[in-house]
């Protein structure tokens, strides 16, 4: 039997990279999902992908307003949500003496504020049981140059995952976390950085890594739907890493 036979689930930043590899994987294990992204053009080229059971809404997660039109939206076609994986983000990244105002507020405001305001705004109409996902980062466990205010806004996102699943014990619902190390996204191309600084430093970077090479989204949406199924029906509070051991050894 298919593993979310039935459910309904929220992917934020659905569109593309780790969202739309678990969008599709959800879709296969027969749940309707509904895919939030701010781009209507790239939620409908995601939509294509997936097929039959999605519902692309445009949303953009750091405007309030906009998230109580999507809940609205969702609660009257569906009168619930099953999983919700709060997954959108983005990533400046820059010196700390580089790091402008606008920079921080662009972080925090979707990394952090948005994803608050994303999973609060859903309680209503979460289901008894059902699993909340949060895309944290090895980031929150690392002092990376460059990555002083991503890191802090993912080491809130694990300080969510902890608080929310005292929060919400007695609805049985279950509040955790993943943590992607290195996995090819469209994120890359969005770093301000040169995709060929990237690529030169990958080696360095991917000997630190046991595994020794960059993850593919499919691997980090296979750990999204252990979270999100029956199989992790006794999992709640943690942080699972999907980093190739970058952030465990």
């Amino acid at each position: 039997m298919a593993k979310l036979a039935g459910k309904i689930a929220l992917i934020t930043g659905g569109g593309s990279g780790i969202g739309l590899a678990s969008a599709k994987l959800f879709a296969q294990e027969g749940a309707t999902v509904v895919i939030v992204g701010r781009t209507k053009s790239s939620l409908d080229e995601a939509a294509a992908e997936i097929g039959e059971s999605v519902v692309p809404i445009v949303t953009d997660v750091s405007d309030l307003d906009a998230l109580d039109a999507l809940y609205t939206e969702v609660g009257a076609r569906f009168g619930r949500i099953d999983v919700l994986f709060a997954n959108a983000g983005v990533n400046n990244l820059a010196p700390f003496e580089a790091v402008t105002p606008e920079d921080f507020d662009q972080q925090f405001n979707a990394n952090v504020r948005g994803l608050f305001f994303s999973v609060q705004k859903a309680l209503p109409l979460l289901s008894e049981g059902a699993s909340i996902i949060l895309n944290a980062s090895v980031a929150h466990k690392k002092g990376s140059p460059l990555h002083s205010v991503y890191s802090a806004t993912k080491a809130a996102t694990r300080s969510f995952a902890r608080s929310w699943t005292t929060d919400l014990k007695n609805r049985k619902i279950r509040v955790n976390s993943i943590s992607p190390g290195l996995v090819e996204t469209p994120i890359f191309g969005k770093l301000g950085v040169p995709l060929e600084a990237i690529e030169a430093a990958l080696p360095k970077m991917l000997e630190t890594m046991p595994m020794g090479r960059v993850g593919r989204v499919e691997e980090a949406a296979s750990v999204a739907l252990f979270l999100a199924c029956d199989d992790s029906s006794f999992v709640t509070g943690i942080d699972l890493p999907v980093d190739g051991g970058l952030g465990q050894v």
